[in-house]
C-alpha cells in the first residue's frame, strides 16, 4: 500500500469515515490511533510546497492548515487552478489533513456577523475541495471578552446557530477554541455554549495552554471536555488570564507524558496539532524549520512512551 493510500485509510478510520473492513481491522489492532500534526500558522513565510516538505521530513503524520488573510492558503486569494493544485500538494505528499484554522470572531455587529458568514463559507467550501469524502475540522476562536459573558451568551449562540446551516450542507464540524480571557474560557461556559446551540457540527478544540492560565486542572478540565473535543492542540504557557504568554510545547509546565498517557485512557483516537503560537512566529529570528524539528523530536518519543500508537506505525509504509 502506497503512503498516500494509507494515510487516508488511517484518517478515515481515526475519524469515523468509512473504510473496508480488512483495512479497518487492520487498523484497530492498535487503537487508539493518535497523528502528530503541525500547523502551518507558523510557517506563513514558507510556500505551501516547503511546509508540506518539512512537515513531511521532519515525521509528523499531518498538518493544520491555516487559512486565514495573509498567509499562503487563504481562499478568498486561491483561483480554482490554485485549488485543484493546493489538493495535489497535499495529496502527493502522503499527509493528513484533519484540520484546517481560521480566525472568525463573533463581535455581534451587523457588519462583522456578515464578513463572518463570508469567512465561514469559503473556508468550508476549500475543506470540501481539498478532502470531499471527510471535511477536516475548522478550528477558530469566538472572542468577546471574558467578562462579557453574561451579556454577550445569548447573542453568542444565535450567531453560532446561524453557521450550522453552512457547516452542515459542508458537512464540515466547526471546533471552536475556549481562550484565555475571552468570553468562553472555562468548562462550565463551553458546556453551556455547546448545549445552547444545540448542533453536533459545533464542538471544541481542547487547548490546554489556555485552560493552564485560567488555573484549571489538566485532568479535570480534559475528562470533563473529552467527549466534545474531536481535535487535540498543543502548546506551552505562563502567566494569568490577565496576562500571559504562549509558549512552544516543552518550554512550559504541561506534562506532556502524563497528558499523553491520559489521552490514551480516555481512548482518545484523532490527532494532536502542534500549534506555533504568535507570541513566538512573530518575535525577531524565528524560524519555522527549526522550530518544527524541535517540537517533534519532544513530543513523538513521549508519544510512544504513552503508548499512543502514531498512524503511520500501524504497518509498513512504502514511498
Amino acid at each position: 500500500m502506497s503512503r498516500r493510500d494509507f494515510s487516508r485509510v488511517i484518517v478515515g478510520a481515526s475519524l469515523g469515515a468509512f473504510v473496508s473492513a480488512p483495512l479497518l481491522a487492520a487498523a484497530a489492532k492498535s487503537s487508539p490511533t493518535a497523528g502528530l500534526t503541525i500547523g502551518t500558522y507558523g510557517m506563513k513565510d514558507l510556500t505551501t510546497p516547503d511546509a508540506l516538505r518539512v512537515i513531511k521530513e521532519t515525521g509528523y503524520d499531518g498538518l493544520q492548515l491555516c487559512l486565514m488573510p495573509g498567509w499562503p492558503a487563504d481562499p478568498a486569494k486561491l483561483s480554482p487552478e490554485n485549488r485543484r493544485t493546493l489538493r495535489r500538494q497535499i495529496e502527493d505528499s502522503g499527509l493528513a489533513l484533519p484540520s484546517v484554522i481560521e480566525s472568525i470572531p463573533l463581535r455581534g455587529t451587523a457588519d462583522a456577523k456578515a464578513k463572518n458568514l463570508d469567512r465561514l463559507k469559503l473556508a468550508v467550501e476549500l475543506g470540501n475541495e481539498l478532502m470531499p469524502s471527510r471535511p477536516p475540522y475548522l478550528d477558530t476562536i469566538l472572542g468577546r471578552k471574558k467578562a462579557e459573558w453574561e451579556t454577550a451568551k445569548n447573542a453568542m449562540v444565535d450567531e453560532l446557530r446561524t453557521w450550522v446551516p453552512i457547516l452542515e450542507n459542508g458537512n464540515t464540524t466547526l471546533t471552536f477554541k475556549p481562550h484565555a480571557g475571552d468570553a468562553v474560557q472555562s468548562v462550565e461556559r463551553v458546556l453551556w455554549l455547546l448545549n445552547a446551540v444545540g448542533s453536533p457540527r459545533i464542538r471544541i478544540v481542547f487547548d490546554y495552554s489556555h485552560f493552564y492560565v485560567e488555573g484549571f486542572p489538566l485532568e479535570e478540565s480534559l475528562r470533563q471536555l473529552i467527549n466534545v473535543s474531536p481535535l487535540i492542540v498543543v502548546k506551552d504557557s505562563q502567566g494569568t488570564s490577565e496576562k500571559h504568554d504562549y509558549l512552544l510545547p516543552g518550554d512550559g509546565k504541561t506534562d506532556y507524558l502524563a497528558y499523553f498517557r491520559l489521552l490514551k485512557e480516555l481512548k482518545y483516537s484523532g490527532f494532536v496539532n502542534v500549534e506555533v503560537s504568535a507570541h513566538v512566529h512573530r518575535k525577531p529570528g524565528y524560524q519555522p524549520v527549526p522550530t518544527a524539528k524541535l517540537c517533534y523530536e519532544r513530543l513523538a518519543p513521549l508519544m510512544d512512551r504513552a503508548g499512543l500508537v502514531r498512524p503511520a506505525r500501524l504497518g509498513k509504509v512504502t514511498g
